[in-house]
């Protein structure tokens, strides 16, 4: 069993999150991320290390790998926007900080991946993004992310 129950528990802590509301998804679907989009602009040194903690978590927490690699892309001229998604993906890891992944013995090792790849939506920068996940049947191993 890979978990990170301890870690999730104290960055959600060190981040002040400890009395936010627990939510049941990480990102809404409608969710939609853009450079300039109006709303006030926020430090950029906290924000990146908000998603560099939450990039770590997503070792042993593919539930959240999308949803993090999207506040990833940004990096500069950051919104409250940006902010609200990252907070989002820590109020959900609030409420289910033991998931885990779990590998249980004598299951049978066959390895299958499978990958998606979405042409140029992606709506700020047109950029195709591709993803491939690797079961260790029936257990995930990897997931990758690339734009």
């Amino acid at each position: 069993m890979i978990h990170q129950q301890k870690y999730v528990k104290e960055l959600i802590k060190q981040l002040g999150m400890k009395s936010a509301k627990p939510i049941d998804s990480p990102i809404s679907l409608s969710t939609r991320l853009i450079m300039e989009n109006g709303s006030p602009s926020v430090e950029e040194k906290s924000y990146r290390g908000m998603t560099g903690s939450l990039l770590y978590v997503t070792a042993s927490r593919p539930d959240i790998v999308f949803s993090v690699s999207l506040c990833a892309c940004f990096q500069s001229k950051l919104k409250e926007t940006h902010l609200k998604a990252v907070k989002l993906i820590l109020r959900y890891l609030k409420l289910t900080p033991n998931l885990a992944l779990w590998y249980p013995r004598g299951c049978n090792f066959d390895l299958v991946g499978y990958v998606d790849a979405d042409y140029a939506s992606f709506l700020v920068d047109r950029k195709s993004t591709s993803c491939m996940a690797h079961f260790l049947v029936p257990c995930l191993v990897s997931w990758i992310t690339k734009k």
